[in-house]
């Protein structure tokens, strides 16, 4: 079987020194916010080149307490692109703020900044672009819209971790780019946990300040409670295993380009329509389009070629939101949840089952 994602084999490698920082904990007793956590915070900080990094509980609760940092009133709305993992859309409702769509590139998975303007009013308060599949949205673009304007930037860097992003040769790590940037680091992450995780990155005193409180139930010091807080702190035994895995994200990110690279360029099926990714992707879903899709999959099954949905629907297709976004249609992102299917893109993949998915589909 060829494994869309394979955990076990990509850190066994590290499964020996994972046991030893657990026994080192458990003759500690540092299990909540220990020093470990810390450390990550400021390794996390140093690899994306932030100022500040929070751990928290997971990737939805660090863009819900991101949003509810910036004090804004009730129903202010948030500007989030129609195709995203429908964490991004609970946020925004978790925080009190009414989550606005925009559609994405017709051939790509980011949201379409030439479209944003069109959306922003007086109640627009944070645009939250998301970095999908590991590509960087154009930054500077949206800062230039929203220049001297009251608005703030968030950016959902879930599926970005270790992406750089290329403007005019200045090149800056994901992680630096926003007001406030939020991280998931879910097991199947570039850079994952074992278990549910997040981070926060911020280059705003302020900023971390507040969540750095709300995380820890509205708390600086033990039995001090200054704010209505969350408990999201990060697990301490989950730091060390980051602590550890952090150390290989670049190299892991690199065998991803290569196996992209492979896809790009042998993937030769005209039936197949490729996604563009920014040149400096990290390629968390190597995912591509075509309306033989059941055909594809008919042919992975039969084979025991894994794969995957990133998203088999848009967020405006969710029952959650059908009657809220009832009057509108995003044909982009509705045209990639219904072709797309998302490849086998594990950095420990063999060149050879590489090029044997590759061959499935070109004999589609």
């Amino acid at each position: 079987m060829i494994k869309f994602f394979d955990l076990h084999r990509q850190d066994k490698p590290l499964f020996k020194f994972f046991l030893k920082d657990l026994k080192s904990l458990l003759k500690k007793n540092d299990y909540i916010l220990g020093e470990s956590v810390k450390k990550f915070e400021n390794e996390f900080s140093k690899f994306c080149n932030s100022k500040y990094s929070i751990g928290v509980a997971n990737g939805t609760d660090a863009l819900t307490l991101a949003l509810i940092a910036l004090n804004l009133k009730k129903d202010s709305e948030v500007i989030i692109p129609a195709m995203t993992y429908c964490s991004t859309a609970f946020a925004v409702i978790n925080a009190n703020l009414k989550p606005v769509l925009v559609d994405i590139e017709n051939n790509s998975p980011l949201i379409a900044i030439d479209k944003i303007k069109k959306k922003i009013n007086s109640k627009t308060k944070v645009i939250m672009p998301v970095h999908l599949y590991g590509s960087v949205v154009d930054i500077d673009k949206i800062k230039k819209i929203i220049k001297k304007r009251d608005i703030f930037l968030i950016d959902d860097c879930s599926q970005a971790h270790g992406a750089i992003y290329n403007n005019k040769n200045k090149k800056k790590k994901v992680g630096s780019l926003a007001d406030i940037s939020c991280f998931s680091l879910y097991p199947g992450k570039n850079l994952g946990a074992y278990g549910d995780a997040g981070i926060i990155t911020t280059n705003n005193k302020k900023f971390y300040k507040v969540i750095k409180n709300l995380r820890n139930l509205g708390s600086d010091k033990k039995f001090e409670h200054t704010k209505i807080g969350y408990n999201s702190r990060l697990d301490t035994i989950q730091s060390l295993i980051l602590l550890r895995k952090l150390k290989f994200l670049s190299k892991n990110n690199n065998k991803r380009k290569v196996i992209a690279n492979l896809y790009h360029s042998e993937i030769t099926n005209k039936k197949i329509e490729k996604i563009e990714y920014t040149k400096h992707s990290v390629y968390h879903q190597y995912v591509i389009k075509t309306s033989k899709r059941n055909r594809l999959i008919e042919l992975f099954n039969k084979n025991k070629i894994q794969y995957g949905f990133h998203y088999p629907k848009s967020i405006n297709q969710l029952a959650i939101f059908k009657k809220i976004f009832s009057k509108e249609s995003f044909p982009n992102a509705e045209k990639l949840a219904k072709n797309s299917i998302s490849l086998p893109i594990d950095p420990n993949l063999k060149i050879g089952e590489v090029k044997r998915v590759i061959k499935l589909i070109n004999s589609i």
